[in-house]
């Protein structure tokens, strides 16, 4: 459908892209990521016709673009800018008729019933028909967005090309706009090239993904081979790390910030456990992130054993205990600017971590511990902060305190 061959260019005395490829093909929804000043718009605009590459082509069905008239382009290729403040005092029905314009034909250009119908469909689609004969410059840019995608609809092109979609609108607007076009994609085969700043929108919804850096080609490929910790860090300058969705196999990369969300010289030890006649309880200062038997992973600051069978408490995790509650053992090692404070007794291990793990770490700490301890209540919690932990020394410092000090 769309293929782009070795373009470079940009404007006169600013060169933005150098020998940028890739294709499009019907039914695909492909997304273009990079940083500020990296080339998206400028790749977009060439795409569209509206700025010619210095070398290179772009083609459309095996068609130059340049060979295009402006109306034949507009039956091909429809467009939708980044919404500007600036509007014309049309209303919002006459806004998506100019989407029929190129499809008219006469000395007046005046619609038929199909165009009507295409008209209402598309003010249906994207849930702009209830304000249809509202001015433009009386809806909020959200809005806005909306009846400018609602015009490209109804041009009824083969591409369509989308710098920043869902900017302006909010989470529920951005959810059905894209699954609009993920639905449209395939069921009317057309290709939709879009700009994303949001990575996490971009690798959710995108078959494809194309990363730019400084105008030149990063990376082609499916979301989870551009959308690495690596790659980003990389590209955009910034500590980011990556996890998949928990409900779709695509892969979601998080902020890391830089300020301290806890007090460093906080140590996790013997002062936050607390006896009583009927629990053991440890109450962190701070969250901690905790991998724990029956529950899973997440972030809590209490942990709780009791012979209660009632007792319970809000945001902690809590485990029934038959033996006695008061038989236990507790310990720190000491392993590389890190710490870990151990509770245990025949039914229960608790390993408290002034550390950083990754999730496979907390994983392998959690398999062998059951191994050596057999079915217990177990949990693994971190902080979260300082080093990455070199998880193979400090996981047998573990299992050798657990085997000799802590039976």
């Amino acid at each position: 459908m769309l293929d782009v061959k070795g373009v470079s260019g940009g404007y006169p005395g600013n060169s933005v892209l150098n020998d940028v490829s890739f294709s499009v093909k019907g039914g695909e929804l492909f997304g273009i990521l990079g940083p500020n000043g990296s080339g998206k718009t400028t790749l977009l605009k060439m795409i569209s016709g509206l700025l010619a590459p210095h070398d290179g082509e772009v083609l459309i069905k095996n068609r130059a673009l340049s060979t295009f008239s402006a109306k034949e382009l507009a039956k091909k290729v429809a467009v939708l800018p980044q919404v500007s403040s600036e509007v014309f005092a049309y209303t919002v029905k006459e806004t998506v008729s100019l989407g029929r314009y190129a499809h008219q034909s006469g000395w007046f250009h005046s619609r038929h019933h199909d165009d009507e119908v295409l008209i209402e469909e598309a003010m249906e689609t994207t849930g702009v028909a209830k304000f249809q004969h509202k001015l433009l410059h009386e809806l909020s840019g959200g809005e806005r967005q909306r009846v400018f995608l609602a015009q490209a609809l109804a041009q009824q092109p083969e591409i369509l090309l989308l710098d920043e979609p869902t900017n302006h609108l909010d989470l529920a607007y951005q959810k059905d706009l894209l699954d609009q076009l993920k639905n449209w994609t395939r069921e009317r085969g057309i290709a939709v090239v879009s700009i994303f700043h949001d990575l996490n929108l971009a690798g959710l919804y995108c078959d494809r993904l194309l990363l730019l850096n400084e105008g030149e080609v990063e990376l082609l490929g499916k979301p989870p081979f551009v959308l690495q910790e690596s790659s980003i860090r990389q590209v955009y300058q910034t500590k980011v790390v990556k996890q998949f969705h928990p409900h779709v196999p695509q892969p979601q990369m998080l902020l890391v910030p830089e300020t301290k969300q806890i007090d460093e010289s906080i140590r996790l030890g013997e002062l936050f456990l607390k006896r009583t006649e009927a629990s053991v309880e440890y109450h962190s200062p701070v969250a901690l992130k905790m991998m724990a038997t029956q529950v899973g992973i997440g972030w809590h600051r209490s942990v709780i054993a009791t012979n209660v069978l009632e007792h319970k408490q809000n945001e902690a995790i809590c485990f029934y205990m038959e033996e006695s509650i008061h038989k236990l053992r507790t310990g720190t090692l000491e392993e590389d600017r890190c710490s870990a404070f151990i509770v245990t007794n025949s039914e229960l291990t608790w390993i408290f971590v002034d550390g950083y793990l990754s999730d496979g770490a907390f994983i392998d700490i959690m398999t062998k511990i059951a191994a050596t301890k057999g079915a217990i209540n177990l949990v693994i919690a971190a902080t979260q902060i300082g080093k990455l932990i070199n998880i193979d020394t400090f996981t047998e410092k573990i299992i050798t305190y657990l085997r000799y000090e802590g039976s």
